[in-house]
């Protein structure tokens, strides 16, 4: 079973929200589209669902096109950030209300609905009502009716974007199990980078329309192809800084300079992007090889275990992510410290020129 994109785009009033296409999904997968707000992810995930015709490419199921198929045709179930559940309905009523649709026997639905409640742990609740159930249960009730069709293809919208802290870890635990136990090909739409890495299976960085990766979710994160992608797949975004090669040595910045070893041993003499993520940037100088930047500290973001440091090197403006509080008053100098391990290098035109030491190492 496999969902195939060939060459998919959409224009609306002369305006692309998503470029050309051409991406493989398949059987027993999940898929995660990670990107910012409006870069395209839930416009993608209505072309697979057949809710919008692309206007050019086609879209395959299991081999067979069916680009004009009506979306009451295909084998899609989908489920938004804004769950919907029947108020006035039980949660068994709620789960078999797609089968009471399909015109299914009696003795079907009943056995559907009680095996996708046991699955999502829902068996004690279905005689109650959705007003009467905590805000998780009411997403697994959504949950539960968008499985209990058998769909081949699932798209999940930022399905926990609305919950509170508790309940979006309890079901981004619970998913991957959902996702295993059904076999059908998972879509998840997400914003948030820690998400994608947690649900693993594979991973597309959207940017502005535009699929810029599409593999492996821990292969993505740690060997991005450009510097659009590294910056999708990471939070906060990566910081970047000017670089230039000059026979052995790479200089970032004004003065900072390191020994170009291992990748960027084999890159031509010249002018690189430098890219490092938050919590590789420290404030105490890390044991072996550091790279030393003179800052100065815009605002600090106290997290209770953790500190986010926003400074400024130049005309580059930084965010760090270090462990610990932090007693620091903005507008001071700091000095924070970078491992040369965790840089990669990007070219020109954004594509990677040499990936970090670490990640290649992982």
């Amino acid at each position: 079973m496999t969902l195939e994109l060939q060459g998919v785009s959409r224009v609306v009033g002369g305006r692309d929200h998503i470029h050309p296409t051409s991406m493989t999904l398949r059987n027993g997968t999940m898929n995660v589209l990670l990107g910012p707000t409006l870069s395209g992810k839930t416009s993608l995930m209505r072309l697979m669902a057949g809710l919008d015709k692309p206007s050019a490419g086609r879209i395959l199921w299991e081999g067979r096109d069916v680009t004009g198929l009506r979306v009451q045709d295909r084998g899609v179930a989908m489920v938004y950030q804004q769950f919907i559940n029947y108020p006035g309905l039980t949660v068994y009523e709620n789960i078999a209300s797609p089968l009471r649709i399909l015109r299914r026997s009696t003795a079907e639905i009943d056995r559907a609905v009680r095996h996708t409640a046991e699955m999502l742990r829902l068996t004690p609740m279905l005689e109650r009502k959705p007003l009467e159930l905590s805000g998780g249960q009411q997403q697994r009730c959504a949950l539960a009716r968008a499985l209990v069709k058998g769909a081949g293809l699932v798209l999940l919208d930022e399905p926990l974007a609305n919950l509170d802290y508790k309940l979006r870890e309890e079901l981004r635990v619970e998913i991957p199990k959902i996702f295993e136990a059904s076999g059908a090909i998972f879509v998840y739409a997400t914003t948030e980078p820690e998400e994608a890495l947690l649900l693993g299976g594979h991973t597309a960085t959207l940017w502005e329309g535009r699929v810029t990766q599409f593999g492996p979710t821990a292969k993505v994160y740690r060997n991005p192809h450009d510097a659009t992608t590294a910056r999708v797949f990471s939070d906060p975004p990566m910081n970047f800084v000017p670089a230039v090669k000059t026979g052995g040595q790479v200089r970032f910045g004004e003065s900072a300079s390191v020994a170009a070893d291992g990748a960027m041993s084999a890159l031509p003499d010249g002018r690189y992007l430098a890219g490092f993520r938050a919590n590789h940037l420290a404030l105490h100088r890390p044991s072996g090889a550091a790279v030393e930047f003179a800052c100065k500290l815009a605002v600090t973001e106290i997290t209770g275990s953790e500190t986010f440091i926003h400074v400024s090197h130049g005309t580059d403006r930084w965010v760090g992510l270090v462990g610990g509080v932090h007693d620091l008053t903005p507008g001071q100098g700091v000095q924070v410290w970078l491992d040369p391990a965790h840089v990669y290098l990007f070219d020109a035109d954004g594509r990677l020129a040499a990936p970090a030491a670490y990640a290649k190492a992982a």
